[in-house]
């Protein structure tokens, strides 16, 4: 996932289905991303390692869903995706995207907790769910081209990069900023 200091979208989105739930009581759906390890990976001579200096874990926020609190029955109806959820590499965020360090691996948890207000929360019945596929590196952009060309054929907001291929000089900088960062070592992209 490429972070940056403004803040950036998350693609691609994590989609989720629920079921079983009350279709009559309010739920609340939230993410968080949580360390997947405590490691800091870097990258010589095109060879991935860890630098086994992770930095400090960054201030934990949660996202939540902008359609919490809402009826079982509205999650249940359809799967829905956290796609305005934006991360960010800066530590002094004051918007609200969750705050991640750039060359760390990351664990998506959703949280299905029944409660009608954010004030409620910390009395409520909550349930939480991992999935390991969903594991993934921040990054501050991506050398490894296959993945950029994956991730600009895929992704809705990148369709500037798409409209007239190579001949396109916003195409060519991007390619060539790439270029000079940061070498992917582990990339999962599918939610």
């Amino acid at each position: 996932m490429i972070i940056t200091k403004a803040g950036r979208r998350m693609f691609p989105q994590c989609k989720i289905s629920v079921s079983g739930l009350l279709p009559f009581s309010s739920y609340m759906m939230l993410v968080e991303l949580l360390p997947a390890d405590a490691l800091r990976y870097k990258v010589s001579h095109l060879s991935p390692h860890t630098d086994n200096k992770s930095e400090p874990r960054p201030p934990c926020r949660t996202y939540v869903h902008p359609d919490s609190p809402a009826l079982g029955s509205h999650w249940m109806k359809q799967p829905f995706a956290f796609q305005k959820l934006k991360l960010t590499n800066n530590t002094l965020d004051q918007s609200g995207h969750l705050i991640l360090h750039s060359m760390h691996r990351y664990q998506p948890q959703f949280h299905i907790v029944q409660a009608d207000s954010l004030f409620n929360i910390s009395w409520s019945i909550f349930q939480t769910f991992t999935f390991p596929e969903t594991v993934f590196m921040a990054v501050t952009a991506y050398q490894n081209e296959k993945i950029t060309k994956l991730k600009i054929d895929h992704n809705p907001f990148a369709k500037g990069f798409r409209e007239t291929g190579l001949n396109n000089k916003r195409y060519v900088y991007f390619h060539a900023s790439v270029r000079l960062c940061v070498w992917l070592i582990e990339f999962n992209w599918f939610c």
